[in-house]
Formats: structure tokens, C-alpha cells, sequence
């Protein structure tokens, strides 16, 4: 390991302590504390190191600490969205564990997951009008995402004119923007908001978040493709949904589109290889942009996605 790479490491793994250590201070719900057991921390960590990255390393110790708050926040609507997500998916297992509605059903759930939602938007409304509107917009992107993926009513997926392949890659596309590329905007918006620094920066690490939120979902499907668990988790789901609303394209097999996509597995994987890039690299020129201030922290933007990604990667020895 490089120095640049043991330098980040350490950075996350302080900054991963002390996000620990503020949601055991502010959530005191057994059952939320069982929902976001186990987390990645993904979103407030990349949150940190905007932050930094913004205020150098020379915020006060209260300012830091109300940074922390918001990122317990950020976790909780993720948590609440996976939850959620679990019910609607028919999902069993989260985190190597039974997910939280097959361990306590799914009314009580729901009502959790929503509880969750209303403790981070308290913390938002607390955090001033800037971050309690982008708590709100996030979430509902986020919401748009899921319905998306539900209904696939959206005016440009009725052409006929294209292939049912076609419209699952836009989908796909517009489904990871929204579910997970919000996400990822807000925390790194959110987090120049806290370190006080302008619109324009702020903007900046919004773009600069949806680009590494995109790159890392990307690699997430691309960990289960190969393992054999999208097929079944969602390229076929979503393409059944398709067909349902394009029958002049035909039937749909489930073996067939296995078939398909085993026969053409080096091609998809060179294909999600390259998307990745691409999504590492526009992350990387945002975040050199002569907008954020140059210091120490700084340097971590652009290693940060590929530290992340590879990490996750080397599951199926893949390395970007």
C-alpha cells in the first residue's frame, strides 16, 4: 500500500469512529440501532472528507461536532430507504443477517423506517433552511428513483421503436441517479454547507458526489453480476417489467436472458469496467476544481472513489 492510499485509510477510519460514536449519542432506538448496525458509513464518509476538504482541517471542535449530527441524518434516510427497499424487493437477508420486516414484520417496519426519515429531518430543520430543503429534495429524488423502478411509466420508455434491452439500460441508468446518486449529492453538498463554504462549491461537491455515488453503485451491481445475484435480483425483474409494457418487442425467457448475459459476461463486465471509469474520472476533474481550496484534504478527493471502489472490487479481483 501507497502512502497516499495509507494516508486515506486512516482517514476513514478515524472519521468512521467518530461517526459511530455520534449515532450511539443521538439514536437510542434499539431497532434503528439494529437497522444501521453494520453499515459502510459510505455517504457520511465521503461527507467527511468534503468537509475537510472544505474547511482545511481548521474548523472548531463545535462546528465538527455539528457536522456529525448531520451526517447521523444522512445514514438514517439511507437506512430507512434499505429498509423499505427490502419489503418491496421481497429481499430476505441485509448485511448477512435477516432483513428488519422478516425479523419483526413488515408493519412494524414500515412505521420504523418512517421513524427513521422523521429523526433525520428533526436534525435537518435543526441544521437550517439550506440543509433541511436538501434533506427533503434528496429524499424525494430518492422516492422518484424507487417509483421509477415500480412503474417504468415514464413518457420516454414507450417508444416502440426501441429494444426492451435499450430501455432497461436507460432505466437502469436513471434508477442509480436517482436511488443512489442523490444520496451521495446531498452528503457532499450538505457537508460544504456545514463547513460554511459557498453556493458554488457546494455545487461543485454535489456534482462531484452524484459522479462517485454513480461509480460505486456501478460496482456494487457489477460484484453481484458476477457472483450470479443480479440476474435474478434485477436485470430480470426489471426487463419482465418492461415487456409487460412493450409486448410488440416479445416474450421475454428467464433462461434465455441468463443465457445471454453468461454468454456475454466479458463484454458486460468490460462495459460496467468503463462506465466506472468514467465516473471515477469526472469525480476526479471536479474535484480539482480551483474552487475548493487546496490543503491536505483536498488530495483525498480524487483517491477517495477509487480507494472505495477498488476495495469493493476485490471481491471478484477486479482493479480499476
Amino acid at each position: 500500500m501507497d502512502d497516499d492510499s495509507l494516508a486515506i485509510e486512516i482517514f476513514l477510519k478515524h472519521s468512521y469512529e467518530d461517526v459511530e460514536q455520534k449515532i450511539k449519542q443521538i439514536v437510542k432506538d434499539d431497532d434503528i440501532l439494529n437497522i444501521l448496525k453494520g453499515g459502510k458509513r459510505l455517504r457520511p464518509l465521503l461527507a467527511c472528507i468534503s468537509f475537510k476538504a472544505c474547511t482545511g482541517g481548521k474548523e472548531t471542535d463545535e462546528l465538527y461536532q455539528r457536522f456529525l449530527e448531520g451526517t447521523v441524518a444522512i445514514e438514517l434516510a439511507h437506512g430507512a430507504s434499505l429498509v423499505h427497499d427490502d419489503i418491496i424487493d421481497g429481499d430476505l437477508n441485509r448485511r448477512g443477517e435477516p432483513a428488519f420486516y422478516i425479523q419483526k414484520g413488515i408493519d412494524k417496519a414500515i412505521l420504523i423506517g418512517h421513524k427513521m426519515l422523521v429523526i433525520g429531518f428533526t436534525i435537518a430543520i435543526n441544521h437550517g433552511e439550506k440543509i433541511a430543503k436538501l434533506y427533503v429534495d434528496a429524499w424525494n429524488q430518492t422516492l422518484n428513483g424507487q417509483l421509477n423502478e415500480i412503474n417504468f411509466n415514464s413518457q420516454d420508455l414507450q417508444n416502440a421503436d426501441i429494444t426492451a434491452d435499450s430501455k432497461f439500460f436507460k432505466v437502469y441508468s436513471r434508477i442509480i441517479d436517482l436511488k443512489t446518486g442523490t444520496l451521495f449529492s446531498a452528503a457532499c453538498k450538505a457537508a460544504a454547507y456545514w463547513a460554511n463554504a459557498s453556493d458554488r462549491v457546494a455545487d461543485v461537491f454535489a456534482e462531484y458526489g452524484r459522479e462517485v455515488g454513480f461509480a460505486y453503485q456501478l460496482a456494487d451491481d457489477l460484484v453481484d453480476l458476477e457472483k450470479g445475484e443480479m440476474i435474478d435480483s434485477v436485470v430480470i425483474p426489471l426487463l419482465t417489467r418492461l415487456e409487460k409494457r412493450t409486448s410488440k418487442n416479445g416474450s421475454l425467457k428467464t433462461r434465455a436472458i441468463r443465457k445471454k448475459i453468461q454468454q456475454n459476461s466479458s463484454e458486460i463486465k468490460k462495459l460496467y469496467i468503463e462506465e466506472i471509469t468514467k465516473h471515477i474520472t469526472k469525480a476526479q476533474e471536479l474535484s480539482n476544481s480551483s474552487l475548493i481550496p487546496d490543503n491536505d484534504y483536498k488530495k483525498f478527493l480524487p483517491d477517495a472513489p477509487i480507494f472505495s471502489i477498488n476495495k469493493m472490487l476485490k471481491e471478484i479481483r477486479i482493479t480499476i
